[in-house]
C-alpha cells in the first residue's frame, strides 16, 4: 500500500506540475481512498482524463452516435450468437422429446419432467459461484470457456443411454449455462446508458426466438433421418456448434471497457463517460460485504425476485412442456408438432424485441410495460385450457401469445443491473434474482401432470395465478421507486434549492463504487 500511495504522489505532482495541459484532471479522491475507486476511476486517473474532458465528449453528439454504432458491431453478435445457441441448447430436450427420446432411454413422462428441473438444480447451486468468477476473473474469458465446455457436454449427452446420464449431463449443462444471462445483463449496463439498455437486452433476448424458428426448421428437417436415433443427432448437432463458438468468444468478446483492444484510449474515455451517467459503476473486481448486505435487505430486489420467480414458473411449464402440448393439437404426430411450434419462435420476437423497444422509447414506463405484456399471457393460458382440441387454430393461437411474458421477464432481468449502484450490489442483486428464475423453473415443469395431457388444466390454471401476481407486484415496485424518486428530489430541493443531476467536473463520487442508497443522485428507472 506504501508503494501504491508513493507512485500515486507522483503522478499526482505531475498532473499539478503540468497546468497548461487540455486534459488535466480535477479529481479529489485521497490517496488512501484509491482502493475504494471503480477500475474506470483507475484508467482514468493513469491516463489524466478529467471529469471536465468527460463532460466535453458528451456534448459531442456525432462522436456518441459513431461510439454507440460501434458498440452494436462490436457486442451485439456476439450476445445474439450466444443466446441463440443457448436457446437451442437448452431445448434440445424439448425437441428431443417429441421425437425418439423416450424409446431410445426408457424414460418416463415423470423422469422427463425432472430432467427438466434438474437443469435448473444446477442453475441454482453454480449461478453465485459462476457470478463471483466473472467478476474476479475476466468476465469475457470465463463465459467464452464456460460456453466451449457446456457445448462439450451436449456433445456428451449423445452417448448417454438411460436417464442416470441424462440427468448428469443436465445437471452439468445448468452449471455452466448459468453464468450466460446474468453476465450479459451485466455487460449491458456497463457498455450502455439506462435509456439503451432495454432495447438492447431485449435484441439478445429476442434471439431465443430466433433460436426457436430456426430450431424447429432445422429438426423438422432431422426428424427425416433414418438409420440413426434422431435425438442424438440433436445434441451432436448443438454441441459442435457451440464448441467452435465458445472458441470465437474467447478471442473477442471484451471483458470490460478498460480491457478491450477495439477502442482507443479517447474512446474507452467516453464509454466511461457515458457509463459514468448510469451512476451505478462500471467496473470493479474488489467483493465488498457491506454492498452484498445492502442487495439482500433492499425491498426493490425482493420484488424483483418475486416477480421473476411467478415468471419462471409459467416459463417452467411452456419451455419443457409447450412441444408436448402442441403435438396433442397435432394428432401425436411429431413432425407436424414441430412445424406447428416454429410460429412461436416469431410470436417470441415481437414480444420480446418490442416490449424493450417501447421502455426504451418512452421513459420511466418498464413496469407499465411489465404488467401489460403479461395480459396476452393470461387470455393464451385461458384458450389452451378451454378450447376444444378440435379447434386447432384457436389452441394454436393461445399457445403462440401465451410467451409475451418473456417480455416482462427481460425488463425484470435488466432492472437489478439499471437500478443499482455499486458494483458488488448490482452482481448480487442480480445473482439473487437468477435465483428466483431457476427456482421458478424447477417448480414450473412439476404443474404440468402427465393424467392431464394434453391440456393440462392444472398447469393452465397455474400460469394464470402468476401473471395476476406479477401484475400486481410491477404496480407495486413502480409505486415503491416513484416514491424513492420523490424522496431525492425533495431533499435535493431542501439542501441545494433544485435539482441538478448533471455530470460535473468536480463530482468525485462518479469515480467511487457507491451504491443507489449511499449516491443522492441516483434515479431510479420505473
Amino acid at each position: 500500500m506504501a508503494e501504491k500511495s508513493q507512485d500515486l504522489s507522483k503522478q499526482e505532482k505531475a498532473i499539478i506540475d503540468n497546468e497548461d495541459d487540455q486534459l488535466k484532471p480535477t479529481l479529489t479522491t485521497n490517496v488512501g481512498q484509491v482502493e475504494e475507486l471503480d477500475e474506470a476511476g483507475i484508467f482514468l486517473r493513469e491516463h489524466n482524463f478529467s471529469q471536465a474532458y468527460l463532460a466535453e465528449l458528451l456534448e459531442d453528439k456525432e462522436l456518441n452516435k459513431k461510439i454507440i454504432r460501434r458498440i452494436d458491431w462490436t457486442l451485439m453478435p456476439l450476445l445474439c450468437g450466444t443466446y441463440f445457441l443457448q436457446y437451442i441448447d437448452k431445448q434440445a430436450l424439448s425437441y428431443s422429446a417429441v421425437y425418439d427420446l423416450f424409446p431410445s432411454t426408457n424414460m418416463s413422462s415423470n423422469q422427463y419432467s425432472w430432467l427438466a428441473s434438474i437443469f435448473y438444480f444446477a442453475y441454482l447451486v453454480a449461478e453465485w459461484p459462476a457470478s463471483y468468477l466473472a467478476q474476479h476473473y475476466p468476465t469475457g474469458r470465463v463465459v467464452a470457456c464456460f460456453v466451449f465446455i457446456w457445448g462439450s457436454i451436449m456433445l456428451i449427452t449423445a452417448s448417454c443411454h438411460n436417464f442416470t446420464g441424462m440427468a448428469i449431463c443436465r445437471f452439468l449443462l445448468g452449471v455452466f449455462e448459468s453464468v450466460i444471462t446474468p453476465c450479459f445483463m451485466m455487460i449491458v449496463s456497463m457498455w450502455y446508458v439506462k435509456a439503451e439498455q432495454p432495447s438492447r437486452a431485449g435484441t439478445f433476448y429476442c434471439f431465443n426466438g430466433v433460436g426457436s424458428m430456426t430450431g424447429g426448421i432445422l429438426f423438422y428437417a432431422v426428424g427425416h433421418a433414418k438409420g440413426f436415433p434422431i435425438w442424438k443427432i440433436i445434441f451432436v448437432l448443438c454441441g459442435g456448434v457451440t464448441v467452435l463458438w465458445g472458441i470465437l468468444l474467447f478471442f473477442y468478446l471484451p471483458s470490460s471497457i478498460m480491457s478491450s483492444r477495439a477502442f482507443n484510449p479517447e474512446q474507452k474515455a467516453l464509454l466511461i463517460a457515458r457509463s459514468q451517467t448510469n451512476r451505478t459503476g462500471v467496473y470493479n473486481r474488489k467483493i465488498k460485504w457491506s454492498q452484498i448486505v445492502e442487495a439482500l435487505s433492499d425491498p426493490q430486489v425482493w420484488m424483483l425476485f418475486f416477480f421473476t420467480l411467478l415468471n419462471e414458473i409459467i416459463n417452467g411449464g411452456i419451455a419443457n412442456f409447450g412441444k408436448l402440448i402442441v403435438k396433442g393439437v397435432a394428432g401425436g404426430d411429431p413432425l407436424l408438432a414441430t412445424a406447428y411450434g416454429i410460429p412461436q419462435g416469431a410470436f417470441q420476437v415481437v414480444f420480446v424485441f418490442s416490449g424493450p423497444w417501447l421502455a426504451s422509447k418512452f421513459k420511466n414506463s418498464r413496469t407499465i410495460i411489465m404488467a401489460l405484456y403479461l395480459c396476452p399471457t393470461i387470455i393464451g393460458a385461458t384458450i389452451m385450457w378451454q378450447m376444444p382440441r378440435s379447434n386447432k387454430v384457436g389452441c394454436l393461437l393461445g399457445y403462440y401469445i401465451t410467451g409475451s411474458f418473456v417480455a416482462s421477464l427481460v425488463l425484470a432481468l435488466q432492472l437489478p443491473a439499471t437500478n443499482v449502484g455499486g458494483y458488488t450490489k448490482r452482481v448480487t442483486a442480480t445473482a439473487f434474482v437468477f435465483l428466483a428464475y431457476c427456482v421458478g423453473n424447477i417448480i414450473g415443469p412439476h404443474a404440468f401432470l402427465a393424467k392431464e395431457a394434453p391440456i393440462y388444466q392444472t398447469g393452465c390454471k397455474l400460469i394464470l395465478a402468476c401473471a395476476a401476481g406479477q401484475i400486481a407486484l410491477a404496480l407495486g415496485l413502480r409505486a415503491l421507486l416513484i416514491w424513492r424518486n420523490r424522496q431525492r428530489d425533495n431533499l435535493a430541493v431542501e439542501a441545494q434549492g433544485s435539482i441538478n443531476l448533471d455530470i460535473e467536473a468536480d463530482d468525485a463520487d462518479l469515480l467511487n463504487d457507491l451504491t443507489d442508497f449511499q449516491n443522492p443522485k441516483f434515479r431510479y428507472a420505473s
